[in-house]
């Protein structure tokens, strides 16, 4: 195995999903303000499932989205 190839490999995976989930969530919450659903200052509990077939991993990381 080679480390630097796998550290490399998961570092360019983790800034894919951290930029396009970024992304998303600013999405819904424009598109949310602009539809009167929201106020601008709620927060929101979040959920990220990680998943990888071939090592059964299956992990869950939990947050707080806070709009102020």
């Amino acid at each position: 195995m080679n480390e630097e190839a796998l550290n490399l490999s998961i570092r360019k995976f983790l800034k894919m999903v951290g930029i396009r989930s970024q992304r998303e969530i600013e999405h819904a919450v424009e598109k949310a303000l602009v539809e009167g659903r929201l106020t601008g200052n709620e927060t929101f509990p979040a959920k990220m499932r990680l998943t990888v077939d071939g090592l059964q991993l299956d992990v869950t990381f939990e947050g707080t989205i806070e709009l102020e």
